[in-house]
């Protein structure tokens, strides 16, 4: 197989390329492309070690500075929007991981499936701003979509126990987060240090966020309805504080099928890689005697209201699953900036849902424009807003 990889430097992009080293001798991974973010030293390490014909930044200051550090190896450096898609859509790729985070993704990720490339998807953004879009363009082209966060690739492999026609619920697990049972009055005082200590998973710093706040959670359930065909109302969130189980269906016989496995997203990955086949994992296996028991909850959405805000923005469709990313996106990098305060987070949310009209059936450049513009109002927001 030759892969692409949009994000290798972050956090699944670099369990990836440990699943490729994994394989080797199993199953023969070539990479083609790599794109990373401001992080030249890690990029360049992968193009040394896995000697791509390309690799792209986003950023024209940091492409210049790659380019100089790479001069001696036959790698091409492109930069930009155009440079991400273009790695995306190369004739020899046959897969596409999607693991830029955020909005971002949401472009070279089209493109690569309107040139027929299949598709793991790590990148749930592009289903919550343009699910239907997306999904529509995976139909007409014919990719393979796999997912690659835990919990849609459980919820993938627990399918396979019955027919679509079938399915009564998905049971959206989530480990509650590092804050799991606090109030508001003590989510006042959270620090970012605080908000970036996750009890199981090791993440990006966005993505934990967004799990400390439940937003996370918000953006699966978008996810599923676009990936499973179902409504939000067929989607219910499990708190399941040791991430062991990573989702689950219930069929109509009131059977529940579950995936399991230690927190790990190598397990998603090669999944994506291998399917339809199951290859020898390197990961650690369970051992249900060490774990001793599993627990489950109802989160409380009064006092983490982003998955709230994310339900409603999904009921009521078109433009607001943007606005609401959008927003979020700023939001979170305020946070990690210490322009703002935790509990401000949802409240830049709500403030863009209720600011930005909401528009039935936009098309991408609608979608892309309304991004933009929800970025730089929230972006003026000062420390209060």
């Amino acid at each position: 197989m030759k892969l692409s990889i949009l994000g290798a430097t972050g956090s699944i992009g670099t369990q990836a390329l440990e699943v490729v080293d994994d394989l080797r001798g199993i199953k023969e991974i070539e990479i083609v492309g790599l794109t990373g973010n401001r992080n030249i030293k890690l990029l360049e390490t992968q193009i040394r070690k896995y000697r791509p014909p390309f690799a792209a930044v986003a950023d024209e200051d940091a492409a210049k500075e790659l380019k100089v550090r790479t001069r001696d190896t036959d790698c091409r450096i492109l930069c930009g929007e155009d440079g991400l898609s273009e790695i995306a859509v190369q004739e020899s790729v046959d897969m596409v991981l999607s693991a830029i985070v955020g909005f971002a993704g949401l472009v070279p990720t089209m493109r690569a499936i309107e040139q027929g490339k299949d598709i793991a998807l790590a990148n749930k953004e592009t289903l919550v701003t343009a699910g239907n879009l997306f999904m529509q363009a995976v139909k007409e082209h014919g990719v393979r979509l796999l997912p690659v966060d835990s919990e849609h690739s459980a919820i993938f492999q627990s399918l396979h126990g019955g027919k679509a026609q079938e399915l009564k619920k998905v049971l959206l697990t989530a480990s509650g987060g590092p804050f799991f049972g606090w109030k508001r009055e003590a989510l006042s005082r959270v620090t970012k240090a605080d908000a970036l200590q996750h009890p199981n998973w090791s993440m990006g710093a966005k993505i934990t966020i967004d799990s400390a706040t439940l937003m996370n959670k918000g953006l699966e359930i978008l996810e599923a309805c676009h990936l499973f065909g179902v409504g939000i109302e067929d989607v219910e969130v499990v708190v399941h504080r040791e991430s062991i189980i990573h989702s689950m269906v219930e069929f109509v016989d009131h059977s529940i099928l579950a995936q399991m496995a230690l927190p790990s997203m190598k397990h998603p990955i090669q999944y994506a890689f291998t399917y339809p086949a199951r290859l020898v994992s390197k990961d650690a296996e369970i051992s249900f005697s060490e774990l001793g028991r599993m627990t489950f909850y109802q989160p409380d959405e009064e006092t983490f209201t982003c998955l709230a805000l994310a339900k409603r923005a999904g009921t009521e469709g078109g433009l607001m699953p943007t606005i609401m990313n959008a927003a979020n996106e700023v939001a979170v990098a305020k946070f990690l900036r210490d322009e703002i305060g935790f509990l401000e987070i949802p409240e830049i949310v709500e403030r863009a849902m209720q600011d930005f009209e909401n528009k039935a059936q936009p098309t991408l450049s609608q979608i892309v424009e309304t991004d933009r513009l929800v970025r730089e109002s929230m972006q003026r927001l000062n420390e209060k807003a």
